[in-house]
């Protein structure tokens, strides 16, 4: 998600995958680097490790240097934002005159643009379910560009169907905690542990190899090596362990249970999350 304070439009239409539009940015346009100043970038999951690892940073270093926490109004639950520069234009830390000097590891919301994205599902196959939308703000003049696109071509050439799929299971937390009543609410405890595996991945790995998760849940031994050595591989199999602990949903909970530890669960008070 890319917010800008300037006064920009939303245009009104639904377009999908196959439609058609016209956008170009490149340095000869003279409003180039304009839409990276006084802007708000939500951050996904992907985003985090892209940008953690460009930098050379741990997640939790990134995310206390660069970062703004954010809880969503009708998810309840915790996200963050890039935080700007203390300048004049609440530039973008990454923006230079000549361009973005991390342009091949930018985030989602900034390959999106000029679209928005409004989506149902990030599941396999609901791609025609998905619907876009165009952000025209006054100082762009990419649209007067002559490169013609669909929108299928556009996410393709951004990267970010790779990284929605990639980040699909947290957009997918996203959609099932907003179908909630606005009545029920996550513990203090279940939002630090959305926001461990969502964005804090070295965190997580610690978690799980460090303190009784493994004594908890079983993992078979193919799972254990990749997550152990993958961070994508970690940070996919933490977004499916949230579905589980936070929705107590069997068709979400790919995570099982050890069966002594389930035993024990039982005899005792139910609770949103395991303790370390």
């Amino acid at each position: 998600m890319i917010e800008s304070e300037n006064k920009a439009s939303i245009d009104p239409i639904k377009y999908g995958p196959n439609s058609k539009f016209k956008f170009e940015c490149h340095k000869g346009v003279k409003c180039f680097t304009r839409c990276c100043r006084a802007i708000n970038i939500a951050l996904t999951p992907y985003d985090i490790i892209r940008l953690k690892n460009r930098i050379g940073l741990s997640a939790e270093e990134f995310l206390a240097l660069y970062t703004e926490p954010q809880l969503l109004e009708k998810t309840d639950l915790p996200v963050v934002i890039l935080k700007m520069m203390d300048d004049e234009e609440k530039s973008c830390p990454f923006v230079r005159a000549d361009g973005c000097i991390i342009y091949t590891d930018r985030p989602s919301a900034c390959r999106y643009y000029p679209l928005g994205v409004a989506t149902l599902s990030h599941k396999a196959g609901a791609d025609d379910d998905d619907f876009y939308f165009f952000v025209h703000e006054p100082h762009c003049l990419g649209f007067n560009e002559d490169k013609e696109w669909t929108i299928r071509e556009w996410r393709e050439d951004q990267g970010v169907d790779i990284r929605d799929e990639i980040n699909m299971d947290w957009t997918d937390l996203m959609v099932l905690k907003r179908s909630f009543p606005p009545s029920i609410k996550l513990t203090d405890q279940a939002k630090q542990m959305f926001f461990m595996a969502s964005y804090n991945i070295e965190k997580f790995r610690k978690f799980v190899f460090e303190s009784s998760f493994l004594e908890r849940y079983y993992i078979d031994d193919k799972t254990l090596e990749e997550i152990r050595n993958d961070e994508i591989a970690l940070l996919r199999f933490g977004l499916k362990w949230l579905k589980g602990i936070l929705f107590k949903d069997e068709k979400h909970d790919i995570v099982k249970m050890r069966e002594d530890a389930a035993n024990i669960r039982k005899s005792s008070e139910p609770s949103d999350t395991p303790n370390n």
